[in-house]
């Protein structure tokens, strides 16, 4: 299985790094415009193998994508981060452009990829990348919701003192500081609701600290986190190339899931070999939907940004 990831700045190479050690993919490819940059990261990846006993192959390449040919996913995390200050949503003009050129360039060598989205703002760069390469919804994922679910159970597991793999959150809606919906009535710890541990006033600071996480490591870091992101992508892919159909919230293009039409966002799905292959219908309360239609309502604003991009 070949996987090949656009951008070798820290996400893509932390998501090369996890998906060799991990033994996810057989061949890995890194591409970046940078002049070696791409090449360098791959050969300091390839260096750990004797150590930590990977036999994944990585290579990397400086802007020719026919090295990229005959991949089963592309990741795409080009563009630029994150600074301190910034919200995604800033981001769209300048990561915009980047993110429909890559789409195109990959899909000439790789016809039948599986696209997986990392660049910001993710449920907008998401559509893009849908409505410019005209492919079946089911081929192009956002990982955002991978990534803020784990933060959020992160932050439960800190709260209540356990294993944060014990613990079942999730997180949907759009991908961004005001737009996600950590479900907290959801939660559970080993089967046994999280409310049962945790107090009201707790949860609502857990909810409330998932949705800044992101911006919470920009501005410790000065950048955009990559740890955690190249780790949450790295967990998709392995359920898509191994076709484990896992249940994770993905942002994906819906046609009356939710309530909700013509937009990409943050909703349950089952990964596999075939990309989205179901979305779940968790039944929300009241409370719930109010959030997610606020949350659509938000990221349909953002796509409208998009409409000088698609003419």
């Amino acid at each position: 299985m070949k996987v090949t990831i656009v951008g070798a700045g820290n996400v893509g190479a932390t998501c090369a790094d996890v998906i060799s050690y991990r033994g996810i993919a057989s061949e890995v490819v890194l591409l970046d415009i940078k002049e070696g940059f791409a090449e360098g990261k791959a050969l300091d990846i390839m260096q750990c193998a004797t150590n930590t006993g990977f036999n994944t192959k990585v290579s990397g390449v400086t802007n020719d994508y026919s090295k990229t040919a005959g991949s089963d996913v592309v990741v795409i995390t080009s563009g630029i981060p994150r600074k301190p200050g910034m919200t995604r949503e800033e981001l769209i003009g300048i990561n915009a452009g980047i993110v429909k050129t890559v789409a195109e360039n990959v899909l000439k060598h790789s016809p039948n990829t599986i696209i997986v989205v990392v660049s910001n703002p993710m449920d907008t760069m998401i559509y893009l990348a849908l409505k410019s390469t005209g492919l079946p919804k089911n081929r192009i994922i956002g990982m955002g919701g991978a990534l803020d679910s784990s933060r959020f159970r992160t932050y439960l597991s800190l709260a209540l003192d356990k294993p944060a793999n014990d613990i079942s959150a999730m997180v949907i809606g759009g991908h961004g500081d005001t737009t996600m919906i950590p479900l907290t009535r959801l939660a559970s710890y080993n089967g046994i609701p999280v409310t049962e541990f945790l107090s009201e006033e707790v949860l609502q600071k857990v909810a409330a600290d998932t949705m800044v996480g992101g911006a919470t490591l920009t501005g410790l870091l000065g950048t955009s986190a990559w740890y955690a992101p190249g780790a949450s992508v790295a967990y998709l892919v392995d359920s898509i190339l191994n076709d484990q159909k896992k249940m994770i919230a993905c942002s994906v293009f819906v046609e009356g899931e939710y309530g909700q039409n013509d937009i990409c966002i943050g909703v349950p799905c089952i990964i596999g070999k075939n990309g989205v292959e179901e979305i779940l219908d968790i039944k929300l309360n009241d409370q719930e939907k109010a959030l997610f239609a606020k949350s659509a309502d938000a990221v349909r604003g953002m796509n409208d940004a998009l409409k000088s991009i698609l003419v």
